[in-house]
């Protein structure tokens, strides 16, 4: 209930102004997969012209349902801020338009009265793209190749932190194989979305990526590679440029 007092209140407010075109919500709220812990991933589409201005106004549509804790002005995907209220509800308020809207994940609207978002709403997916699997295949080699480099200097913790790059980018990639309809959820959904042997393999390779295991997990990655090798060739649209050393990364650690 309090997620929704939240939505209602700044969704409420932001309806008055008519620099506002649409509102709709994205994230676990869009695909209705929320619990008590979601944060609130809303968007505001706004004429270009107007996107200075209504940036402006944010803070006071946002303090529409309640005092804030705390508040960032930042850029990741588009304009956002990213607010925490008094009662620890999380809000990420996106400022958009439709020439810079990137078309990932599904959307709940709120508010459309111009149809907007009808557009956008024809592709609604949390699949890959040809080209987001490529790349997330080519990273999972370079990031062995520079663990490699690291594991070898001694530096156990930045070892640590390049197999958890090779985690994430693996975890699409899997997720591409057995729920592809919700694989740019990576980390998020592997538990939920992988089969079980495979989950309980990557949690081994998680209680063992230490600064003192870390060696023990990358053999557990390239069982995991070694598993889906032969599949991922074949899907991947350039095989041939990452594929070399992909397979001396995985030799080298057995």
């Amino acid at each position: 209930m309090i997620l929704e007092d939240a939505v209602a209140a700044i969704s409420n407010s932001l309806k008055q102004d008519k620099r506002v075109q649409s509102i709709f919500l994205k994230g676990s709220i869009g695909r209705g997969e929320q619990d008590e812990y979601s944060d609130i991933d809303m968007y505001c589409l706004v004429n270009e012209e107007d996107v200075e201005a209504f940036n402006r106004s944010r803070i006071q549509h946002l303090e529409s349902y309640n005092k804030l804790l705390f508040h960032d002005d930042i850029f990741i995907v588009a304009p956002q801020i990213l607010a925490v209220y008094e009662n620890l509800v999380h809000v990420d308020l996106f400022t958009v338009t439709e020439h810079t809207y990137t078309e990932k994940d599904f959307i709940k609207v709120l508010y459309d009265p111009y149809n907007k978002l009808d557009k956008f709403k024809q592709n609604q997916n949390l699949k890959l793209s040809s080209v987001d699997f490529q790349d997330a295949v080519d990273d999972i080699g370079w990031f062995l190749f520079q663990y490699k480099n690291s594991s070898a200097r001694g530096n156990d913790i930045w070892s640590v932190t390049i197999l958890h790059q090779v985690m994430t980018h693996l975890s699409r990639v899997l997720l591409h194989k057995y729920n592809p309809n919700r694989a740019q959820l990576g980390m998020k959904t592997i538990e939920t979305s992988l089969p079980a042997e495979t989950v309980h393999l990557m949690k081994l390779v998680y209680e063992n990526i230490t600064p003192q295991k870390h060696k023990q997990a990358v053999k557990l990655i390239c069982k995991l590679l070694s598993n889906e090798t032969e599949w991922i060739f074949t899907e991947v649209a350039n095989p041939g440029k990452i594929k070399p050393l992909w397979e001396r990364m995985i030799t080298s650690f057995h």
